[in-house]
């Protein structure tokens, strides 16, 4: 066994955010630039010298060759057992899923989620804790001031590992198991959800469904669950093959990006539901029959009809929502008698509320929802959820969305997205913002009194660690809000993020269009901030 120790020198950006560390792929490429990453992981780590590790990522662009690079850096670094999905593929809900299944010490996963793929474009890596979630922040800093002096990574000089084979092979002392992608989450899947009702109703030929997976990583996950177990016909699955590029597209599944799917939904003889999946697989886009769910009802609805769902049916502990996300999921919390926690942007912030049995359901207005099954939110999972349900209820997509508005409101609810944005021009606005804000409570703009304007910050329930500067909040006296917040997952500029909220609980009113509706907050959003005078943008890149 020859264990390489090779001189590096640091490199300054190697900060890991909220997802791990995002660059396009010609930085990864750099020489030693993904072996230090990989070595500052080790590094920080105490106590894993003969454990088990869990490896995949969402097949883009350099994942292959990332893997190989790896596993030699482990066996080099003493890892026992090192658990890889066949062809490198695992969706990151299914490495979470694994990690706990397996009481792995912790994974790898390497994915940029719905950023797009390509030798150009974004490639990242991520690092999981034993609980299958992403890693807290101690762990990610640690990390980071490694990597800011570290001085030599290790490696063991090997063949490649056969990634399409199944079966066990060794790197020196390491084991690696070349593992099926699919077979462990669709087992999980199975468990959590009534199959036979569900395959009854895909099967009884009175309802047609369609998944995009955007040529992404949940291909074979939707192919194998969907139209093999559960006996949607073949075809159902649309842009099933994962890519290195995604097929030249932007695997992010929102009504711009998604539009292959988005046009079948709204166009003559539709299905009766739609759903899209992003590059990793744990976002999600739910569409009925020309009818659009928002991710902010989305949560809210799986939670008030739980009870349908076998995983669910004996009740929540209590249900998350990040703070940008709508405050749908507060309403049925409330009626539900359960506690509803507002958290910054972040998977690892809900982590913390499931380990503690704090929370049952979790979601983002990203397009992500999850639950305690995993410590990731999950695509598939909230498809699944959705087809349990009306199997359950045997109602259109539309007419459960409404029947929920009608009991618990609606909330009018649209983010817009500024992508691309020059970095000073986003600071300067977010921060010109910053110096409004005590001057803000008590203006009238038009109908809206200002009741608060602040920035967002949470005191975590569970450790105590309170994370600062999460997003700015403008509310108004008719509980109306504004949120802006830059957001961390782009490698490329910053994407200014606009949500604008506003509910109406009269179902008289509840049927009208979202974006004429929220425009007088959208204009006053933008008098505020001054976002066309500082960005130069007349209108937003994406509007969901």
């Amino acid at each position: 066994m020859n264990i390489q120790t090779v001189v590096t020198q640091p490199f300054s950006d190697q900060k890991p955010g909220t997802s791990g560390l995002r660059k396009k792929v010609p930085i990864f490429k750099q020489p030693n630039y993904l072996e230090n990453f990989i070595q500052s992981i080790f590094d920080s780590l105490e106590g894993f010298s003969g454990q088990t590790f869990i490896l995949g990522g969402d097949g883009r662009y350099y994942n292959r060759q990332a893997i190989q690079i790896i596993l030699k850096m482990a066996a080099a670094n003493g890892v026992g057992r090192m658990l890889v999905g066949q062809g490198g593929i695992l969706s990151t809900p299914a490495a979470s899923c694994i990690i706990r299944k397996n009481q792995a010490f912790g994974g790898i996963v390497l994915s940029a989620s719905h950023n797009p793929g390509g030798p150009e474009e974004d490639f990242g890596v991520k690092y999981n804790i034993s609980n299958g979630g992403p890693a807290p922040e101690k762990v990610t800093s640690a990390i980071y001031e490694r990597s800011k002096v570290i001085d030599s990574y290790k490696i063991i000089e090997a063949r490649n590992i056969n990634l399409d084979q199944l079966g066990s092979q060794k790197i020196g002392e390491m084991r690696v198991e070349v593992i099926d992608s699919v077979a462990d989450y669709a087992e999980l899947m199975k468990s959590l959800f009534d199959f036979s009702k569900i395959s009854e109703l895909l099967r009884s030929g009175k309802f047609k469904m369609c998944i995009d997976s955007l040529h992404a990583v949940t291909g074979p996950y939707a192919k194998n669950i969907f139209e093999q177990l559960l006996g949607a016909p073949a075809g159902t699955v649309q842009n099933g093959m994962p890519l290195e590029d995604f097929g030249g597209g932007h695997p992010d599944p929102n009504l711009v990006y998604a539009h292959d799917l988005v046009e079948i939904m709204f166009g003559d003889n539709a299905p009766d539901f739609g759903a899209a999946s992003d590059g990793d697989g744990d976002r999600n886009m739910i569409l009925g029959k020309n009818f659009f769910v928002t991710p902010s009802d989305s949560l809210a609805i799986l939670a008030a009809n739980a009870k349908l769902v076998p995983g669910y049916s004996s009740g929540l502990a209590g249900i998350a929502r990040s703070m940008p996300t709508s405050a749908a999921a507060d309403r049925v919390a409330e009626k539900m008698g359960l506690d509803c926690y507002e958290t910054p942007t972040g998977w690892k912030f809900f982590g913390n509320l499931l380990d503690a049995d704090k929370a049952t359901l979790c979601g983002e207005e990203s397009f992500g929802t999850g639950s305690n099954h995993v410590r990731e939110k999950d695509g598939l999972w909230a498809v699944l959820f959705w087809l349990n349900i009306l199997a359950a209820r045997q109602e259109s997509v539309e007419d459960i969305v409404k029947e929920h508005w009608k009991t618990y409101g609606r909330n009018y609810y649209s983010r817009h997205d500024y992508e691309g944005i020059e970095s000073d021009k986003a600071n300067t606005l977010m921060e010109n913002l910053h110096s409004l804000l005590p001057s803000l409570p008590g203006k009238q703009y038009g109908q809206y009194e200002v009741g608060y304007a602040d920035d967002f910050s949470y005191t975590d329930p569970i450790d105590g660690s309170i994370s600062q500067k999460q997003g700015t909040r403008i509310g108004f006296s008719d509980g109306s809000r504004i949120v802006f917040r830059l957001s961390g997952t782009g490698t490329q500029g910053a994407t200014l993020r606009l949500y604008v909220e506003s509910y109406e609980p009269d179902a008289n009113k509840q049927d009208q269009d979202t974006q004429v509706v929220l425009s007088p907050l959208i204009s006053l959003a933008d008098e505020i901030a001054q976002i066309k005078n500082i960005t130069g943008r007349e209108k937003p890149t994406v509007i969901t």
